[in-house]
């Protein structure tokens, strides 16, 4: 399977990387190489992950990041919904669906 984003999500996605860059060279590619290595484990495995909001959108943490996948399949494919932060208001990317 592959991935793609709702826009919003790639925006958040763009802004995670951008942020970590800014605070350390070299971050950001760890937060990129961390959220690839996820994102392997949920196109090889979509339906492995927690449902995180009924019907079927699931969730998977980003290793060592303060971070959660939120995606759904859509015809054989995986849509980024959100890159969520654990501490950010739950649910603030349902309007996406």
């Amino acid at each position: 399977m592959s991935y793609f984003f709702h826009p919003d999500a790639r925006v958040e996605h763009l802004e995670h990387v951008a942020f970590y860059e800014s605070r350390q060279p070299g971050l950001g590619g760890r937060y990129l190489s961390a959220f690839e290595s996820a994102m392997a484990q949920v196109c090889k495995t979509p339906y492995r992950f927690a449902v995180e909001h009924p019907p079927e959108i699931r969730r998977r943490r980003i290793a060592g990041f303060p971070y959660n996948v939120l995606y759904r399949t859509v015809r054989d494919e995986i849509e980024i919904l959100a890159i969520a932060a654990h501490k950010r208001r739950p649910s603030y990317w349902v309007e996406r669906l």
